[in-house]
């Protein structure tokens, strides 16, 4: 079966093209081994929170897995997507955000309504470890069905979503990390965004050149320091600029901002993907689906629900 690409399909769902140009800015600290990235999500928060049906709680914890997913899959050097994924046996028992090595960004989530009332009647700003539960933390980087996949998971321990990635770096990954992540309701819709620093290795890397020595461990406690000093209101103002926010942050420390990188609406979904997963169930299933001679199917991510005739569909 030959299958449509996606910018090809004249049935694609009316979902929003909506690129954000400087949604992940990168930055290092001159001669520290410090290295970080700014995100902001921008209006782009918006259109994809607003596409689900979520009490606020969940939709903000939502905004803060794509911001989080956006600063960390830019990092990185592969083809493909990296996932944050989140289950437990909290009123949230599923979250999972994605973001494609060219930003495009999605989320879909699962909630029990009636749980996440009966928290917010006595803690309006539940924490992301009590909506979650116990349960587990997974990060993926998947490049296609030629390779292999490659996934770490922790047991989510931590009140935020920020604890909990931290946590994961320093079990699975060992690896120095500081996140901060945000998402609120302004006047112009919802907004999201993330500041996350990382320590990176000196010895025989430039850092080291310029470093004086055992000055490492002091560079990357006042580089956290000063990032402690951020607001949520900061994080998320898009009045100011990224490298005017840097710069407030950590100008004493040599702040250098990099090329910025784009975040862009990104869900994957199509009627011609859909269709082909149709055409391979049998027969007696598709007849199953099937009321009113037709047969719907809802796309998670971008709840976009296609109809297909079931005169249409053949069936394995």
């Amino acid at each position: 079966m030959i299958h449509t690409p996606a910018f090809l399909d004249t049935h694609r769902p009316d979902v929003p093209d909506l690129v954000v140009p400087q949604g992940v800015t990168p930055f290092y600290l001159a001669g520290r081994p410090v290295r970080g990235r700014l995100v902001r999500v921008g209006a782009l928060a918006d259109a994809l929170l607003t596409r689900h049906d979520h009490p606020d709680i969940v939709l903000r914890l939502a905004g803060e897995a794509l911001a989080l997913v956006g600063g960390l899959a830019s990092a990185l050097k592969f083809q493909g997507s990296f996932s944050v994924q989140a289950r437990g046996d909290g009123p949230v028992s599923s979250l999972v955000a994605d973001c494609t090595h060219a930003g495009a960004l999605r989320f879909h989530a699962r909630s029990d309504a009636a749980r996440i009332a009966e928290l917010a009647a006595t803690d309006p700003d539940v924490d992301a470890g009590r909506l979650l539960g116990a349960g587990y933390l997974a990060f993926t980087v998947d490049q296609g069905p030629d390779t292999d996949i490659h996934q770490g998971i922790v047991e989510i321990q931590g009140a935020s979503l920020s604890d909990m990635a931290a946590h994961y770096f320093q079990t699975s990954e060992q690896h120095a990390c500081w996140i901060r992540l945000a998402c609120v309701h302004t006047d112009a819709g919802w907004r999201a965004s993330a500041l996350l620093l990382e320590r990176i290795a000196t010895e025989g890397g430039i850092a080291a050149e310029h470093a004086p020595a055992g000055d490492e461990d002091d560079s990357w406690t006042t580089a956290v320091t000063l990032a402690e000093t951020v607001t949520d209101a900061e994080l998320t103002d898009e009045t100011l600029p990224p490298e005017d926010l840097l710069y407030r942050l950590f100008h004493a420390e040599d702040v250098c901002a990099d090329r910025p990188r784009a975040l862009a609406f990104g869900c994957r979904c199509s009627r011609a993907r859909l269709s082909g997963i149709l055409e391979t169930f049998s027969t007696d299933d598709l007849d199953h689906m099937t009321e009113g001679g037709t047969i719907s199917m809802s796309c998670e991510f971008c709840n976009i629900c296609f109809r297909f005739p079931r005169a249409e569909i053949g069936g394995a």
